[in-house]
């Protein structure tokens, strides 16, 4: 449903969370190791999620990447999903057909469009704040 650039963003911006919630930084070689990705891929999805402030970075000696406290509550997994793969996943046929819509569809269109519904308001619905705290917690993981 994700792409596999989503699926490290929304690992990687959990990741820089968890982390800002213990006042540090974290650098892209980190972040990349944390969430088993590659470093130039990890790069490119930390410019987009930077470019939409969802993450900030600072350069320097102390640099890396950090999500401010105030604003990790009001960061929702729409934010990263949104930031880096678009809207397609509302929106998108549940069997890939260019051509599907009300007036022409695919025979998974009407209980797909449902769950769509319910994806869209979960990820509305969840934070990162709350995302960070199951990590901190030992109530969930971000690697195998």
């Amino acid at each position: 449903m994700f792409s596999k650039a989503c699926e490290y963003g929304i690992r990687a911006s959990i990741f820089i969370a968890v982390n800002s919630l213990k006042n540090q930084r974290v650098s892209p070689k980190e972040i990349a190791k944390e969430i088993d990705s590659p470093e130039a891929f990890t790069a490119k999805i930390l410019q987009k999620l930077v470019k939409n402030n969802v993450v900030s970075s600072k350069k320097g000696a102390h640099g890396g990447f950090e999500i401010e406290k105030v604003k990790m509550k009001n960061i929702t997994l729409a934010d990263i999903v949104t930031a880096i793969d678009g809207n397609h996943v509302y929106e998108d046929c549940g069997t890939g057909l260019s051509t599907c819509s009300e007036s022409n569809p695919c025979p998974m269109h009407a209980k797909f469009k449902s769950v769509r519904g319910e994806l869209k308001l979960f990820l509305e619905n969840t934070n990162l704040e709350d995302m960070a705290l199951d990590i901190n917690l030992g109530e969930s993981i971000l690697k195998r």
